[in-house]
């Protein structure tokens, strides 16, 4: 991957987000809170681990060292959860859109969470929080069919076949 294929991935990255949280607008309250017994409790934990974990990673990035993940209590509600992960989408998109060819292979050096130091090249950084994203959006997708929501596709193909039909400005 090259860094015009991050730039598409991040992109896909906030598109597939911004269609997860539409399917989690036709949810009550109690349902985004509801508690469904999968790798996080809710819908709204779930969404906020995708935006903790991407918020971690790009603070490692800028060398920063966060001492925790965001909790779920900072997205009361679904509109908390959608401004941000717009504004992370928004950054994630500005940091990949600034890298270089040779900054994808640059080693980082971070702290786990736990104040264990470690580091490794950016580039399977880069491809871990894409994935890691596109992971849990498909647990939100059997969440949501749970309680009988309808869930949306965020597969990557979907998302190039829609800018195919997209006309050009």
């Amino acid at each position: 991957m090259d860094v015009a294929d991050f730039i598409v991935l991040f992109e896909y990255n906030a598109w597939a987000n911004r269609r997860t949280l539409e399917a989690c607008a036709a949810l009550t309250p109690e349902q985004f809170l509801r508690d469904t017994k999968s790798s996080f409790p809710s819908i709204r934990d779930t969404l906020a681990h995708i935006y903790g974990a991407e918020f971690v990673w790009i603070e490692r990035w800028h060398s920063r060292a966060p001492a925790a993940l965001p909790t779920p209590a900072d997205f009361p509600t679904l509109e908390s959860v959608r401004d941000g992960l717009a504004q992370m989408d928004a950054a994630l998109i500005l940091f990949v859109s600034g890298l270089d060819e040779g900054m994808l292979s640059r080693t980082i050096h971070y702290k786990f969470l736990n104040g264990t130091a470690t580091s490794g090249p950016l580039k399977p950084m880069l491809q871990h929080v894409a994935n890691h994203s596109t992971y849990h959006r498909g647990q939100i997708v059997t969440m949501l069919r749970q309680m009988e929501a309808k869930g949306t596709s965020t597969d990557l193909i979907a998302y190039h076949r829609e800018l195919e039909t997209k006309p050009s400005a």
